[in-house]
């Protein structure tokens, strides 16, 4: 009987399936997570880029809800449950964009500590580590343009693979708005 059950091969093709068909999913389920993400990173670059341009120009300064509304529009088309976030933040020159504020290093420790003097670029009272005002500023201004999408994962079960069931994608563009005008003439007012 056992000699009979050796070579008896049906069932085998089920028994394979079951095996393999596991692996195979999951397999399938990362490839689909990842490729997701890849994606969407793609789409809010080339949508990034696009509304940067379309943000530096002069019509731009009283549709930047428009702008954002078009942004969101082109992400939720491929992520329905995205949450998008914006952030603009506005420079005198290229040079300045992520800068930190000039300060006085009393302690000669290379930080700002409170207490220290410092240049305050963007008029808001406290020393910053970047030093652009939030908004798109006027003409001549660069814009650092940045948007951010967050999403969970496609499949529950991602964290147990070690992936994150919160993702993220972010992407910015730089870029000076259009000469429409005379650039404005920022004050520095130091602060000691």
């Amino acid at each position: 009987m056992v000699r009979r059950l050796r070579r008896d091969a049906r069932g085998v093709t089920a028994l394979e399936f079951a095996l393999a068909a596991p692996v195979m999913l999951l397999i399938m389920a990362v490839l689909l997570e990842l490729g997701l993400a890849y994606y969407v990173q793609a789409v809010l670059t080339g949508t990034i880029n696009a509304a940067g341009r379309d943000s530096s120009l002069q019509s731009a300064q009283t549709s930047t809800t428009t702008i954002d509304s078009q942004v969101t529009t082109r992400i939720q088309h491929v992520v329905p449950w995205a949450t998008v976030s914006f952030s603009r933040r506005n420079y005198t020159d290229f040079t300045n964009v992520g800068q930190p504020e000039v300060f006085t290093d009393s302690n000669k420790n290379g930080q700002y500590d409170q207490g220290e003097c410092f240049n305050d670029a963007n008029g808001n009272g406290v020393w910053d580590a970047d030093m652009g005002k939030t908004g798109l500023g006027g003409a001549n201004d660069v814009v650092l343009y940045t948007v951010t999408v967050n999403y969970t994962a496609l499949f529950g079960f991602s964290s147990m693979l070690g992936l994150p069931t919160n993702m993220t994608a972010s992407a910015s563009t730089i870029l000076r708005n259009q000469p429409f005008a005379t650039q404005t003439v920022r004050t520095v007012t130091q602060i000691c």
